[in-house]
């Protein structure tokens, strides 16, 4: 399994939006220990979505991984639509710009799977993802970040300007965000069978438990980043995660075992299950920059729980 190249980053200016966030800090650490040049704009500085802002923000980088997003769950989804298409799509479109016109080298702007279609064959191939509109929750995130893709195409013909947006799956692991408001599904899962087991009841869980995602650890999703930068020299959409596919119920039985819970779990089909199926047909990451996943979802689990465990204690 490949390793960003030490050489190339030792030294090298590179900015990470979205730095302080949850794959932020890991790309952040891992720059670090390769010796590049990092800094992180922080949004009390920083407003993204204002072209000067972003400007002043890139400036003198070689390198630009752009991470910053406005983004939640479907429950945050839901009641923030009109943010997450204006948050994100005043985000997408500076990066490209002020990237461009501050010289940067090379331009990492990673998208998300919620840009795919509702229903596709699966696993999902890069060659479909404009075929069919996205599941309605995630539509205003899923299309803003989408539109990525035509910028790097756009920018690539008109300026040659050097960008690569991969395409990454649902990410977990330690130091995740684990309200219960806005979180994602492992963290709150993760959350709420951690507190039920140690103060009793039952824990419920959204929807009907049938639908199934792909999850990627949060530091195989930072070492492909960089892999990206290194090597990826194409606009075309690329996956990036596992391959792997995990019903929701499967995922909350094995979070279960892991916590050690004991009591009952119930779902409520009132809730909305969300896109019915995603997972991710990965070869060509693997061929193109060399990315695979190493961290099994077991292995990936437990860490993730340790991490909920020792922050609960420390609060």
């Amino acid at each position: 399994m490949s390793e960003p190249n030490a050489a190339h980053w030792d030294g090298r200016r590179t900015v990470v939006t979205g730095g302080a966030g949850f794959l932020g800090r890991f790309v952040v650490r891992r720059l670090q220990a390769l010796g590049a040049d990092v800094s992180v704009p922080l949004s009390a500085e920083y407003d993204l979505r204002d072209a000067d802002a972003f400007r002043a923000a890139v400036e003198g980088a070689d390198t630009v991984i752009h991470l910053a997003a406005r983004v939640g769950g479907i429950g945050f989804n839901r009641r923030n639509p009109a943010p997450l298409v204006y948050d994100n799509l005043a985000m997408t479109t500076n990066v490209f710009e002020q990237s461009r016109l501050a010289g940067v080298k090379k331009l990492v702007s990673a998208c998300t799977v919620c840009a795919y279609p509702k229903v596709l064959a699966t696993p999902f191939s890069e060659d479909d993802l404009w075929n069919g509109y996205p599941e309605e929750t995630n539509a205003p995130y899923g299309l803003a970040k989408k539109m990525m893709l035509v910028l790097s195409d756009a920018y690539r013909r008109q300026y040659g300007f050097d960008s690569v947006v991969p395409i990454v799956a649902n990410l977990y692991g330690p130091e995740d965000n684990f309200d219960l408001e806005d979180s994602h599904v492992i963290a709150a899962m993760i959350r709420k069978y951690v507190e039920a087991r140690d103060h009793g009841g039952q824990v419920e869980l959204w929807g009907t438990g049938s639908p199934s995602r792909e999850f990627l650890y949060v530091d195989d999703a930072a070492r492909a980043l960089l892999l990206a930068a290194e090597r990826l020299q194409t606009s075309d959409a690329i996956n990036v995660g596992t391959g792997i596919e995990t019903k929701i119920r499967d995922l909350a039985s094995l979070i279960e075992e892991l916590t050690g819970f004991t009591g009952e779990t119930v779902w409520d089909p009132s809730r909305p299950d969300g896109q019915p199926t995603r997972f991710l047909d990965v070869s060509r990451a693997r061929e193109l920059f060399g990315f695979e996943a190493k961290v099994q979802l077991r292995d990936g689990l437990r860490e993730t729980i340790a991490s909920f465990e020792e922050a609960a204690q420390r609060a």
